[in-house]
């Protein structure tokens, strides 16, 4: 199914009155659906296997801005460190120093967030809200200085209930306030990414600044 040119114009109409970014996820989506998304000015593309990352940035050169948003393991992070734009799913120290040890063999400063489990599923990844903001806080952070964390992102609960979907995006955002106070730069620190394709409205009126959506821009994923 090719890149849904309609549901994108009715979405991003929805993000600019709240001026948030919409990044595409176009994960075992085709390079030619990725061609069309940027044709039609989306440049935003969230990934969430490396490799596959790793074979549509060598064959697109450069024209997508590439966000992680999988679960990463650290042994893999030297294979985009090189290109990468936003790292969104930050879930333990031990990645962060390897994203910054990374990122210094590669002269850059990597952009990440710092992921917050907030769903009631066991299975998702993320820090707590006190491991959070203890990492904001950690002197081990300040160190890292080839990294840059510009925010948090959060996934909720996979419910019809939007009731928990809302109290869980509402704890983000606040949990969101906190640490931007506490950000050795709050100018910077400015990212809230939570909302998809099911939730998304309910993100922005919570404060989401970015939304991951799949299904709606590309129709439902290939299976594996």
């Amino acid at each position: 199914m090719a890149f849904q040119v309609e549901n994108y114009t009715q979405v991003k109409i929805k993000l600019e009155a709240y001026k948030a970014t919409l990044v595409a996820v176009s994960k075992k989506k085709p390079v030619e659906d990725i061609l069309q998304a940027i044709e039609n000015k989306q440049f935003h593309f969230g990934e969430n296997y490396v490799q596959e990352l790793v074979e549509k940035n060598e064959m697109l050169q450069s024209k997508a801005q590439w966000h992680f948003i999988g679960h990463l393991q650290s042994n893999k992070v030297k294979l985009i460190a090189p290109f990468v734009h936003l790292i969104q799913s930050v879930d333990s120290f031990k990645l962060l120093n390897e994203i910054n040890k990374e990122a210094n063999k590669n002269n850059r400063i990597i952009d990440c967030l710092l992921q917050v489990h907030i769903a009631s599923e066991e299975t998702k990844f993320g820090f707590s809200e006190e491991e959070t903001e203890a990492m904001m806080l950690s002197l081990e952070l300040s160190q890292l200085a080839n990294i840059r964390i510009q925010g948090l992102m959060g996934m909720a609960s996979f419910t019809s209930d939007t009731s928990i979907i809302k109290k869980e995006f509402s704890g983000l955002k606040s949990l969101f306030d906190t640490c931007k106070l506490m950000s050795a730069d709050p100018e910077k620190f400015n990212i809230l990414s939570m909302g998809m394709s099911s939730d998304y409205e309910i993100a922005l009126d919570c404060g989401s600044s970015m939304i991951r959506m799949g299904s709606t821009l590309f129709g439902k994923r290939n299976k594996i």
